[in-house]
C-alpha cells in the first residue's frame, strides 16, 4: 500500500535526496572503481589506459576523458590524498545543496581544471602534459566552503566600507588563491588545475551557486 506521506521539506520546501555524506560516498566510489579500472588497463597496455583515462592534447578529441581524467589517480597515494580533500571539503557543500549539483559541481569543475591544465600546462612543455585525478574539484570544494561562510561575508562587508574596487578585490583573491594553490601542491602535481578549482570555488561560493 502507499504512503501518502510527504517528504521532508528543507528550509525551503524541497524535498531532501539523501545525508551529506551520500554524494560524497559515491563520489569516492567513483574515485575507487575508475582509478582500479585505470590501474587494471596499465598493467594490460600503457597506451590503452592513456587513451581511455588521461586527458592531454588534443583534449577534446577524446572527450570522454573530461570525465574519466577526474576519477582517475595515478595511483594509491594519490587516490587517498585527494579522498581526505573531498570528503573533508565536501560534506558540508554536500549538505547545502541537492546531489545532482554537487556531482554536477565536482564534475564541471574537474572537467575545467583538467582543460586549464592541460592547455596552459602545453604552453610550457612542447611535448604536451596529461593529467588525471580530482584534486581540481578537491580545490573547488575547498574554494566554496572557504566563500560561502560568514567569515568571507563580513570581509566582502570590510571590502566595500573601505571602498576597494571589484578589480581590486578580484586581483587580492587571484593572488590568495594562487599563493595556496602554490602551499598545497607538491612537486609535479598539477598547479594550474589547482589554481584554476580553488578560483572557481570561491567565485561559485561568494554567489552561493549551489544553495537551494
Amino acid at each position: 500500500m502507499a504512503s501518502d506521506r510527504a517528504p521532508t521539506p528543507t528550509r525551503r520546501g524541497r524535498p531532501r535526496d539523501g545525508t551529506p555524506l551520500r554524494p560524497v560516498a559515491e563520489t569516492l566510489a567513483a574515485m575507487t572503481l575508475v582509478s582500479g579500472a585505470f590501474w587494471l588497463a596499465g598493467l594490460l597496455a600503457a597506451p590503452l589506459a592513456a587513451l581511455l583515462f588521461v586527458l592531454s592534447p588534443p583534449a577534446l578529441a577524446r572527450p570522454w576523458t573530461l570525465v574519466t581524467s577526474v576519477y582517475a589517480h595515478a595511483g594509491f597515494g594519490h587516490l587517498l590524498s585527494n579522498a581526505v580533500v573531498v570528503v573533508v571539503a565536501g560534506v558540508p557543500v554536500a549538505a547545502a545543496t541537492t546531489r545532482v549539483r554537487f556531482h554536477a559541481f565536482v564534475l564541471s569543475t574537474g572537467a575545467l581544471a583538467g582543460l586549464a591544465q592541460v592547455w596552459l600546462g602545453g604552453l610550457f612543455a612542447p611535448a604536451g602534459v596529461g593529467v588525471v585525478g580530482i584534486s581540481g574539484a578537491a580545490f573547488a570544494l575547498v574554494g566554496y566552503v572557504v566563500a560561502a561562510n560568514p567569515a568571507a561575508d563580513a570581509l566582502g562587508r570590510l571590502a566595500d566600507r573601505l571602498g576597494a574596487s571589484t578589480r581590486a578585490v578580484t586581483v587580492a583573491v587571484a593572488v590568495v588563491a594562487l599563493l595556496v594553490a602554490v602551499a598545497f601542491s607538491g612537486p609535479g602535481s598539477a598547479l594550474i588545475a589547482h589554481f584554476v578549482g580553488l578560483a572557481c570555488g570561491l567565485a561559485a561560493g561568494r554567489v552561493r551557486l549551489l544553495r537551494v
